[in-house]
């Protein structure tokens, strides 16, 4: 016989307060049925003596502090799962919405997950193509790593994501399975339209798992979508062996629906009124990045966030700098200019890039023609400094070439066609020839071995 509890003591919100509330665990589902027999399930998301805190997925509109029954169901959210879940679209809690049906899964997963053994690790150490210049050449994403990228409103990250999730690929090895799992949180109508016919016009659908949370769906589901995506990933990655890109949009409504629920349980607020525990709760969504040793597969992350006011303070992304492997951050300026995608070069790096990169990765020259560039953007900005202080004119000759070369390299290096696919070999070859409007005396990062063996294969080419 199913144990009921009858009536609520409090409702803030999404939240309601059960008293007497007893054998129950963190984080475990509650059925609460209404007089009219209808249901809505919710989540225990604390556990005093007295008390047991409940989070109501549908929002609590209707209910009231006498008319329903609370079932708790032993068990916390479990995802059914199948490699079925490859080409389907679902909500924000796991449930299909693209009209096929419900899954025949093979097993069902909580989708809290478990962490990760570090023992049990592998190091990241293979290079995952995206066909972006930027990235791939300066910036380069390795198969088990968290990049993330740092945007702002009204700039074109949502481009950007499609973009990656059509053309990305294991570089290696073109027979590997690759998968990707998207996660929309809190994004308009017309955003999740615009993911959802992308996905299907570029063909990436049909290796997509796709879990769409909108602007007018409960805020508390925006809290479980990244972790149902997670979920599916892990399940693809070490159940079948898949190489995994799990591409999670917009980090900061999910923060913005953690910091609303905290408000709603009184919680002390810490910085600009997010809950103290920001940090660790980022952190449970990010470790589930990586690779271990008793499976062949792979988790990759690219959480996109939008930076309020553009500032890269804000406590999302500076919290989340602390936690993942570098960041790919955009640039407002250089979007004014009509350069897509708008990748601020000097503030972007990846952490792991050093391990996943030249000869047996990439290619030899790689390193240093990355390094190279870094070097020489980096001079383009001092020189475009002097140049708004005394005029461009009063530079010297070398001075108006480093200018020159900035342009040329936003414009034909960092910007691109939103559907131009360029090969690891196509961008090198582009920053050579970027390079090459700078005399030889100035590639002070490039060795003259390298420099030699560029020269000898331009010649037998041409």
């Amino acid at each position: 016989m199913e144990l009921q509890y009858i009536g609520l003591k409090d409702i803030s919100g999404a939240i309601v307060i059960a008293e007497g509330f007893k054998d129950v665990a963190y984080d475990e589902i509650v059925r609460i049925i209404l007089d009219d027999n209808s249901e809505r399930i919710g989540r225990v998301i604390e556990i005093t003596e007295e008390f047991a805190v409940i989070q109501i997925f549908e929002g609590t509109k209707g209910i009231s502090l006498e008319n329903c029954r609370l079932c708790p169901t032993g068990r916390p959210l479990m995802l059914p799962l199948s490699k079925e879940i490859l080409g389907r679209k679902f909500d924000g809690v796991g449930r299909p919405m693209d009209g096929l049906g419900e899954i025949y899964y093979e097993k069902k997963m909580d989708i809290n997950g478990k962490p990760m053994n570090p023992v049990s690790r592998r190091y990241p150490n293979s290079f995952i193509q995206t066909g972006i210049s930027a990235i791939d050449g300066l910036m380069t994403l390795i198969r088990g790593q968290k990049l993330p990228i740092f945007s702002g409103n009204g700039l074109p990250h949502d481009n950007l994501a499609v973009q990656i999730a059509a053309q990305a690929k294991i570089a290696e090895d073109d027979n590997a399975e690759f998968g990707i799992v998207f996660a929309a949180m809190g994004v308009k109508h017309d955003v999740a339209n615009y993911f959802i016919s992308e996905f299907e016009k570029t063909g990436a659908i049909s290796r997509s798992v796709m879990f769409i949370n909108t602007s007018s769906d409960p805020v508390v589901e925006r809290i479980l979508t990244p972790r149902c995506a997670l979920t599916a990933a892990e399940y693809l990655a070490f159940e079948h062996n898949m190489h995994v890109l799990v591409i999670m949009t917009d980090i900061t409504s999910y923060c913005e629906a953690l910091r609303e629920v905290s408000a709603s349980k009184q919680e002390i607020p810490s910085r600009k009124g997010y809950p103290g525990y920001l940090y660790s709760d980022l952190a449970t969504l990010y470790e589930r990045a990586g690779m271990i040793d008793t499976s062949k597969g792979s988790i990759t992350q690219i959480p996109i966030l939008t930076m309020p006011n553009d500032d890269i303070t804000h406590p999302i992304p500076d919290l989340t700098g602390y936690i993942t492997e570098g960041q790919i951050v955009l640039d407002r300026a250089l979007s004014q200019k009509n350069i897509y995608p708008p990748i601020s070069v000097l503030p972007s790096l990846s952490r792991l890039m050093k391990d996943g990169i030249g000869e047996g990765y990439t290619l030899k020259e790689h390193p240093e023609v990355s390094n190279q560039l870094f070097s020489s953007y980096a001079k383009v900005q001092d020189v475009r400094a002097l140049a708004s202080v005394i005029g461009e004119d009063e530079l010297s000759d070398i001075d108006k070439l480093y200018i020159k070369f900035g342009a040329e390299f936003e414009r034909s290096f960092v910007g691109q066609g939103r559907h131009e696919n360029r090969s690891i070999e196509e961008s090198i070859e582009k920053a050579w020839e970027i390079l090459g409007m700078l005399p030889e005396s100035e590639l002070d990062r490039i060795s003259p071995d390298t420099l030699k063996a560029h020269s000898s294969k331009a010649e037998n080419i041409s």
